[in-house]
């Protein structure tokens, strides 16, 4: 009798759900089906108890509702002060979140989990506050009432009539690390009830009239004991399977139905239903694939559709590889604690009662503590799928059973050419490579027919009689026999690995494909070009048209088909809404719209559905069997995590540009606010003292203040003519009036209005005389070129030297502005044609004048652009110190240059 080997090992996911609870406080629910059945009662009771043994205890909220009894067990416990919060002109108060993390105690008491919190707290939910408390390392009790579970609230509401407003989400209630079921008969609430221990009189009268019917508390007890019973069974799963314990441990049944590729699985399944409703027990379907083994078609198709009944009957759907199907069921039975088995009995032969190759037999006898139910054969319906010897024999060709022939004949001549030189006993080695080529050539079917004709040739041209089937002596029978034997398990073992070979080579075929798709959606930016890989490459791996469908608007749109496809009908759209409304398949072999010949899957993460694939079913072809529904599953997850990344990456960029834009509007308004303040005090200044004091002013005076005006005046005008010169830029409203310019002349306007207004450095004018002629905007370049000056003039001592001149070549006039100031810092250089950009050695707030907002050489740089050209700025020029600028204009040498 073989057993299990394996060393019981711990479930990764176990250890990661203990490892996760390091550091966290423990969780202690007390349940109850109804208010007043007195879990707060028992709280405070255990609580007391727990003071006693020297814990520190603190009462964070607790609701008494006015009952005597209750307020009594609060004495002797330190209670948290509550917090007010103002809403709606009324002072609400409640529970301290932050006062209760400041004392940590080591047990906190929080009534009401399911409570919703006034609006303004850290939390909506008073179960979050709870989660913040663990996370800080207190141990938190709590209560609640059935009816407040998520899972439950529908069904409340068709026992009770009452909608529950306040529910909690199973997976935090799941998340507790113990549960205390308070339990009161109806007949007793309603004894309290009338007795005003839960509500005062008339509270109490409508609620018998509505909620407290003995019917509707009978109901939610019921409900109360089941949830409660669910926990603690998945709860010893949990533990059994952290620490390596194998079942079962027979606290509560688990029911597993074994499903096979033989047409009484659905009986087994229907079986397993049964009983686990008749035991209110949870249970579990699995098939067991073996190791190198490929299910033909007709098995395939068997075991996805009990698969699927069993999940549509609410079994939890597993599939187990293993070469031992015996060891595997009982090694995942005892992993699941499972304490029965439902498996269909087979067919008993002869042959399987000599050799014990039952199923059920091997169970029976491999396991004493697990109870085996057996289903009979004649719940079976419909024909059994060819075996899988049979498909092989199938699957094999007459060309394959012609190269087993041709195999054979060589060896035949083989023999005879090396015969008179090796003993003829040696020479059944030669047919056995012809049986060994044919395994590994043809498979199993047309090496046992080379088997059984190599046993014939052999006999026939080498054993004597020569020529004739007749054996003379007793051990050439034997030989030949033992021969027969061996090339029988020869061809069977080469077969067996010729098929394990190609199992694994489609694999890593579709393993390598799997990754080379994940690899293509990662480089790959937008949606539509996801939508374009994803179709094209989920249609090479299932052979079958794909279409993509991504939400444009409030509808949904296709983005891309392979083979390319125009548009669906409106059955196939009605299907593929249905598909991303709901997040369930819809679509043919669905429950939705199964007419349609279209499969639509939700490609989604978590909560969120990015679009919908469809797969086309073809006329007459097979329906997708488990390995490439699964396959399809994986591609569309993987789409899906794309279409998220993109969409994020969307998000980031608007947030980014956002967030780009304020920081501009902002940086804008901060700077016309100041740069504008200074020349406008100036101007207000002057104009005040020219209308107070203007008949008491000598003409000098006046003309100085006129002058002043002026002045600030036009540094205003240009600051304004900056901002509207980089808003065209940036629309792209700029219009370039070309025509040919002498830039001499331009350069000497800006050097001689730069002097006009006060600038005290030296400029100078140095111009060679075989300067052509450029076709530009005179009024742009101008505008560009005194930016740049006025930007040398705010930026250099007084005693500095600026010179403008230029060079030429066959391509480009290049206009330069050079000073000996100090020059631009290193870090600042490669950003100062940026927007709003200042040297960081400024602190002069009206040294740039009409650039005073950081966007003089922004603008410069946008008007060369607009003609085609460039500037650059190079620091230092000499002995590490002065700046450079370039305004550099393309030459068309296709045109005539005028002479300047």
């Amino acid at each position: 009798m073989s057993t299990s080997t394996v060393t019981a090992r711990a479930s990764p996911d176990a250890l990661l759900a203990l490892a996760s609870k390091e550091g966290r406080g423990r969780l202690k629910i007390f349940v109850g089906a109804a208010p007043g059945v007195g879990k707060t009662f028992a709280m405070l009771a255990a609580a007391r108890s727990e003071q006693s043994g020297g814990r520190d205890v603190v009462a964070g909220l607790i609701e008494t509702h006015g009952r005597l009894e209750t307020e009594q067990l609060l004495q002797g416990l330190e209670l948290l002060p509550r917090r007010p919060i103002v809403y709606r002109n009324r002072v609400m108060r409640e529970f301290d979140l932050d006062g209760a993390l400041a004392r940590k105690p080591s047990l906190l008491l929080v009534d009401e989990y399911a409570h919703t919190n006034v609006p303004g707290s850290r939390h909506p939910k008073r179960w979050q506050d709870i989660d913040e408390l663990l996370a800080a390392g207190i141990d938190v009790w709590t209560t609640l009432n059935i009816q407040h579970l998520e899972s439950l609230n529908d069904v409340v509401l068709k026992i009770s009539k009452v909608r529950v407003r306040e529910t909690v989400p199973d997976k935090a209630f799941d998340r507790a690390d113990e549960i205390v079921l308070v339990d009161l008969p109806p007949d007793e609430l309603l004894k309290r009830l009338a007795q005003g221990k839960v509500y005062v009189q008339d509270t109490a009268a409508r609620a018998v009239e509505s909620f407290f019917k003995p019917q509707n508390l009978t109901a939610l007890r019921e409900l109360a004991m089941r949830r409660a019973a669910e926990r603690v069974d998945a709860a010893l799963v949990e533990r059994m399977q952290a620490h390596a314990i194998e079942g079962p441990w027979a606290a509560g049944e688990r029911i597993l139905a074994c499903v096979g590729p033989d047409s009484g699985s659905p009986g087994v399944v229907r079986t397993a239903k049964r009983l686990a409703d008749l035991m209110d027990a949870p249970w579990i379907a699995v098939t067991v694939e073996r190791s190198g083994v490929n299910p033909d078609t007709a098995a395939r198709k068997q075991i996805d559709e009990a698969l699927k009944l069993a999940e549509s009957l609410g079994a939890e759907i597993h599939t187990l590889t293993g070469a031992d199907i015996p060891d595997e069921l009982l090694r995942f039975a005892r992993f699941e604690n499972v304490t029965q088995i439902v498996i269909g009995r087979p067919r008993d032969t002869t042959w399987r009662r000599m050799l014990s190759r039952s199923l059920p037999l091997q169970l029976m006898r491999r396991s004493n503590d697990i109870a085996i139910h057996l289903v009979p054969p004649h719940a079976e319906t419909g024909e059994r799928p060819p075996r899988s010897l049979a498909a092989r024999f199938e699957a094999s060709t007459p060309a394959h059973f012609l190269y087993a022939a041709v195999a054979v004949a060589g060896a035949v001549l083989v023999g005879k050419g090396v015969g008179q030189i090796i003993p003829a006993a040696n020479l059944s080695v030669v047919f056995l490579m012809a049986v060994l080529f044919s395994a590994v050539k043809s498979g199993v079917w047309p090496a046992i027919f080379a088997s059984v004709l190599s046993f014939l040739a052999y006999n026939f041209f080498f054993i004597a009689p020569l020529y004739t089937f007749t054996i003379a002596e007793p051990y050439e029978l034997l030989a030949l026999l033992v021969y027969l034997v061996v090339a029988f398990v020869a061809a069977t073992l080469a077969g067996r690995l010729r098929e394990q070979a190609r199992i694994s080579a489609g694999r890593v075929r579709a393993m390598r494909r799997l990754y080379e798709f994940t690899r293509r959606l990662s480089g790959l930016a937008t949606s539509d070009d996801i939508a374009e890989g994803a179709a094209s490459e989920i249609h090479a791996s299932l052979g079958r048209p794909v279409m993509v469908l991504l939400p444009r608007g409030d509808d949904l749109a296709l983005a891309a088909a392979w083979p390319p496809e125009d548009a669906l009908d409106e059955a196939e759209m009605t299907a593929a809404r249905w598909a991303f409304t709901h997040n369930e398949p819809a679509g043919f072999e669905t429950g939705t719209l199964p007419i349609v010949p279209w499969r639509f899957v939700p490609a989604r993460t978590g909560t969120t559905t990015y679009g919908v694939i469809g797969v086309r079913q073809q006329q007459g072809s097979a329906a997708l069997d488990a390995e490439a529904q699964a396959l399809l599953d994986t591609l569309t997850e993987q789409t899906a995590a794309a279409l998220e990344r993109a969409a994020l990456t969307r998000d980031m960029v608007s947030a980014r540009t956002a967030t780009e834009t304020e920081r501009v509007r902002n940086t804008l308004l901060a700077s016309i606010s100041h740069d504008f303040r200074t020349p406008l005090s100036s101007i207000l200044g002057s104009a005040t003292s020219l209308s107070t004091y203007g008949d008491k002013l000598d003409e000098a005076a006046t003309r100085d203040l006129l002058a002043n005006i002026r002045e600030e005046a036009e540094g205003l005008d240009e600051m304004v003519r900056n901002l509207l010169s980089i808003t065209r830029i940036e629309s792209g409203a700029l219009e370039l009036r070309r025509d040919w310019v002498d830039l001499r002349e331009i350069a000497a306007r800006v050097i001689e209005a730069t002097r006009r207004r006060g600038a005290a450095q030296r400029l100078e004018l140095d111009w060679p005389t075989d300067i052509p002629l450029v076709q530009a905007d005179a009024a742009l370049v101008e505008q560009a070129l005194g930016n740049i000056v006025a930007n040398a003039v705010a930026h250099t001592p007084p005693t500095s030297h600026i010179v403008v001149d230029a060079e030429a070549s066959d391509f480009a006039v290049r206009l330069r502005i050079t000073d000996d100031g100090p020059g631009i810092a290193a870090a600042d250089l490669p950003h100062i044609f940026e927007r709003f950009v200042r040297s960081s050695g400024d602190t002069s707030p009206s040294s740039d004048r009409g650039q005073g907002v950081g966007l003089g050489l922004a603008i410069t740089k946008g008007i060369m652009e607009a003609h085609g050209g460039a500037v650059s700025a190079v620091s230092p020029v000499a002995d590490q110190h002065g700046t450079r600028f370039v305004l550099t204009f393309m030459r068309d040498r296709t045109q005539e240059t005028p002479e300047p």
